[in-house]
């Protein structure tokens, strides 16, 4: 049980996501007692255990599922003749699981505080994220312009960047005033472990962009990540439908355990 909750301690602050697993009633012959927990991992990696077999086997897969949903499961199961001779048991048994997410709050972080930010931070906090503002411009970085902003920073791109805490829990936008802005902020987040990160420009400007950077020996394969053109293609034209384009990517991603 140690050893769960040390994984979990762990998971929260490097912004990783699991499911616990909790046995709350079992009865007949089960492999494990009431109160017998396991952690579940996206990738279907376990720490402590409910039994094994195809019973473990099918809650993995449930957990996986809390995971990608957020939400929390309740799961009865009943243990066959065949399942019970299995486990070495003399019958069959019911357990039922309660199985809860193990999430770490995401963090959109909006480099850029022009039009297309505006809507990005509103429906981003709708959404659940919290938001952070960064931008060179005090005037477009502000609470007043910024009200939903849990973190605001007004000052030089690579000043801000070291007091950014990103994980995986993190989602980078870059929407700045400057082509040069937009690839210096790129080249720091594809050295970070955010879960996304996108960048808004044409075909044209993103290949120009990604050039300069390998050229600086940024790897091919930290940009082959990058969403840019960023968004999903919905024809968008207005600042809000941009803003509604990266989000429903983001979310895309955010739910692709």
């Amino acid at each position: 049980m140690a050893d769960i909750y040390q994984e979990i301690v762990r998971i929260k602050e490097e912004g990783e996501e699991a499911a616990l697993v909790t046995i709350v009633s079992a009865t007949g012959s089960t492999p494990r007692e009431e109160g017998t927990k396991m952690l579940v991992k996206p990738d279907g990696t376990i720490t402590g255990t409910i039994g094994g077999g195809s019973l473990e086997a099918q809650v993995i897969g449930e957990a996986i599922k809390v995971i990608k949903q957020g939400k929390p499961k309740r799961l009865h199961i009943s243990l066959t003749a065949k399942e019970a001779d299995k486990a070495g048991m003399i019958c069959g048994g019911d357990l039922e699981v309660f199985i809860e997410p193990i999430l770490t709050a995401p963090t959109l972080y909006i480099f850029g505080g022009g039009h297309v930010s505006l809507p990005l931070a509103r429906m981003g906090k709708l959404l659940g994220f919290k938001i952070a503002v960064i931008d060179d411009r005090a005037e477009f970085a502000n609470a007043e312009r910024f009200p939903e902003a849990e973190i605001i920073l007004a000052d030089d791109f690579t000043k801000s960047f070291p007091n950014l805490k990103i994980d995986k829990s993190s989602y980078i936008v870059i929407v700045t005033h400057g082509h040069q802005h937009d690839e210096l902020v790129l080249g720091w987040a594809v050295g970070t472990p955010a879960k996304y990160i996108g960048m808004i420009g044409s075909q044209t400007k993103v290949k120009t962009i990604f050039s300069h950077l390998l050229a600086k020996g940024v790897p091919k394969a930290k940009l082959d990540g990058v969403h840019s053109p960023i968004g999903l293609e919905i024809e968008a034209q207005t600042p809000e439908e941009i803003a509604v384009s990266i989000l429903a990517e983001i979310v895309k991603v955010r739910r692709s355990v």
